[in-house]
């Protein structure tokens, strides 16, 4: 029996590649969520998307409270099996009025993981209106194999090295609008995109990456993982640290060590071939 979705939910995701909206959090725990994001970037001075990616939670106690909720892994449970693990985060965040983009693309063009089954679960820290520019999916694009991305130089393209599939049909993309601590799934392979945010308030969301204990990481040797429920059956992925206050120092020399791993993949992959 499922846990928090329910059937129907569970056969859209697995028809179309992608769920949502799916309640998560009350609005006073997402606008506390938000008040302490903006606390750090007020002390850092910068945007949590330009310093904390691939494992943005890793560093702070109440991220990895987010990545454990009770309620978003019973949902997870429903869609992976009952031994969960986390292997990353990242912020995406769009400004008000500015021109940033999410291009068309597929998580697993730069993950490496098999098999390819990541979950993302993506929590709206702020509301994800169309006009703030949500998420976008193209409905059955999962499960076909890796599609052919371009590497576009373009500044506001949120995507690091621009990675784009060309020639998609705009009419059959879904957009799927999120209010302040609902959340969406889409699988790793499911093509998604989102357009600028054009609203006066700021678009902030945390995309988190599930996995069950029989998918590995091939980019690089020592990739971890957080064992969030059930067993680690597979010995695949070393056990995660845990921070112990903001900005645990450990945890952000390890996210920086992992983040400069992910960025490396791609050059290691061409010499390889």
């Amino acid at each position: 029996m499922s846990k928090k979705l329910s059937a129907e939910q569970v056969a859209f995701y697995n028809a179309n590649g992608f769920l949502g909206p799916i309640d998560l959090l009350t609005m006073d725990e997402a606008a506390e969520l938000r008040r302490h994001i903006e606390q750090i970037e007020a002390k850092l001075g910068l945007k949590m998307m330009s310093r904390f990616r691939i494992k943005a939670h890793l560093p702070f106690p109440f991220l990895c409270d987010l990545v454990s909720h009770p309620k978003l892994l019973d949902a997870v449970e429903d869609l992976i099996g009952p031994d969960i693990l986390c292997w990353g985060s990242s912020f995406f965040q769009k400004e008000p009025g500015d021109k940033t983009f999410v291009s068309w693309h597929q998580d697993s063009t730069y993950y490496g993981l098999e098999p390819p089954n990541t979950l993302t679960a993506w929590v709206a820290i702020t509301e994800a209106s169309i006009a703030s520019g949500c998420m976008r999916f193209l409905p059955g694009s999962q499960g076909k194999g890796l599609y052919s991305h371009d590497e576009l130089v373009e500044k506001d393209n949120l995507l690091s090295r621009g990675q784009t599939v060309k020639g998609i049909d705009e009419s059959r993309a879904v957009h799927v609008p999120l209010k302040a601590g609902q959340f969406s799934f889409h699988k790793e392979d499911t093509l998604h995109a989102s357009h600028p945010n054009s609203m006066n308030h700021r678009r902030i969301g945390l995309s988190i990456h599930y996995v069950a204990p029989d998918v590995r990481e091939t980019n690089f040797p020592g990739a971890s993982a957080m064992l969030l429920r059930g067993k680690h059956t597979h010995g695949y992925w070393l056990p995660e640290m845990q921070p112990k206050a903001d900005l645990d120092p450990d945890c952000v020399a390890e996210l920086d060590r992992v983040f400069t791993l992910y960025k490396m993949a791609p050059e290691r992959r061409k010499k390889a071939s």
